[in-house]
C-alpha cells in the first residue's frame, strides 16, 4: 500500500522519474489505467508513482522503458539511483560505487555479504532486526538488496571475492530451510569464473597467526582505478581514499586471504554445510 509520507521521502530520482513518466505518458495520450493495463499494474498504482507516493519499483521501471520508454533508456539508467534512494542514508553512495565496481574484494565476520544473499536470508535479517521497521520498509530494503545482484552479470564484468568467517556458515538464520538455501546460493555463486569465495576457518588463531581480529572490510577498485575501503560499523559508514590507508587494508586483506581456506575447501565446506541444515 502506498504510504502518504512518501511523497516527503522520496528522493530526487523518483521525483524526476515521475515527472518523466507523466510527461511521456500525456504526450502519447495515455490515461493511467492505459498505461497500467500496458505494464500490468493498475492505474492507481500508476497514480502512486506519479505522485511519489510509492515510487516506482525496478520492474515497473523496466516496464515503463519497455512501454514509453522511446527507445531513450532513462528509465533503464534511473533503476540504479531508484535503488540508491531507497538505501539507508549511510549506504547510499557506497551502493552507487558498488555498482561501478571493477574489482570487490570483502571479508564479513557475522552474516553473509548483502550482495549474496537469497532474498529470505535478506528478508529475516532485515525483518528481524532493530529497531523494528514497517512491513513496506522491510519489502524495500529487501527489494533493494536483491537487486544489487546484477553486479555479477553487468558488462564489463565485475571481479568479485569474498571470505566468510565459519561461524557466518555456521550461524543459523531465518530457518533451517532458509539457511540451507542461503548454502546452496553461496556455493552456486563461487562456481563462477568472476567470483572466488573462500572461508576463514574457526580454529585460524590457534596457529599462530590471525589477521583478521580487527573485522570486517571491503576493498573495491573503481572502472576508473581508484581504489577505496569501505567499513560499516553499527550502522554507521566510512569510505576512505587516503591512499596511504588503502594500502595499509589491502596488505591485511591480502594477509587474511592467505590465512582462510583454498577455494576449493570452502566450497566443500558449505556444500557439507549445506546437506546438514
Amino acid at each position: 500500500m502506498a504510504r502518504a509520507e512518501n511523497k516527503v521521502e522520496a528522493g530526487g530520482t523518483a521525483r524526476v522519474v515521475a515527472a518523466l513518466a507523466k510527461a511521456l505518458r500525456e504526450q502519447q495520450r495515455l490515461s493511467q489505467e492505459e498505461l497500467g493495463a500496458l505494464i500490468g499494474y493498475t492505474g492507481s498504482a500508476v497514480s502512486a508513482m506519479e505522485t511519489c507516493a510509492q515510487p516506482a519499483s525496478d520492474q515497473m521501471l523496466i516496464k515503463l522503458e519497455e512501454s514509453i520508454g522511446l527507445g531513450l533508456g532513462v528509465f533503464e539508467k534511473a533503476r540504479g539511483y531508484i535503488r540508491a534512494d531507497k538505501y539507508p542514508a549511510q549506504f547510499k553512495d557506497y551502493a552507487l560505487l558498488e555498482q561501478r565496481a571493477l574489482t570487490l574484494s570483502t571479508y564479513v565476520t557475522v552474516v553473509v555479504h548483502g550482495l549474496f544473499q537469497t532474498e529470505s536470508y535478506a528478508r529475516a535479517l532485515i525483518g528481524g532486526g532493530y529497531p523494528p521497521l514497517k512491513d513496506e520498509r522491510v519489502d524495500e530494503l529487501v527489494e533493494g538488496r536483491v537487486a544489487r545482484q546484477v553486479l555479477f552479470d553487468r558488462e564489463p564484468l565485475a571481479l568479485i571475492e569474498l571470505i566468510l568467517d565459519e561461524a557466518v556458515l555456521r550461524r543459523k538464520i531465518g530457518s533451517a530451510v532458509v539457511m540451507r538455501n542461503q548454502l546452496l546460493r553461496l556455493s552456486e555463486l563461487a562456481c563462477r569464473r568472476n567470483v572466488t569465495v573462500q572461508v576463514m576457518p574457526l580454529d585460524r588463531g590457534l596457529r599462530g597467526a590471525y589477521a583478521a581480529a580487527r573485522g570486517p572490510m571491503t576493498l573495491l577498485e573503481t572502472l576508473g582505478h581508484d581504489h577505496l575501503v569501505y567499513l560499516e560499523p553499527q550502522d554507521e559508514s566510512l569510505l576512505i581514499s587516503d591512499p596511504a590507508k588503502v594500502s595499509t587494508y589491502a596488505q591485511r586483506y591480502a594477509k587474511i586471504r592467505s590465512e582462510a581456506m583454498s577455494p576449493d575447501e570452502s566450497l566443500h565446506l558449505i556444500q557439507k554445510l549445506a546437506g546438514d541444515q
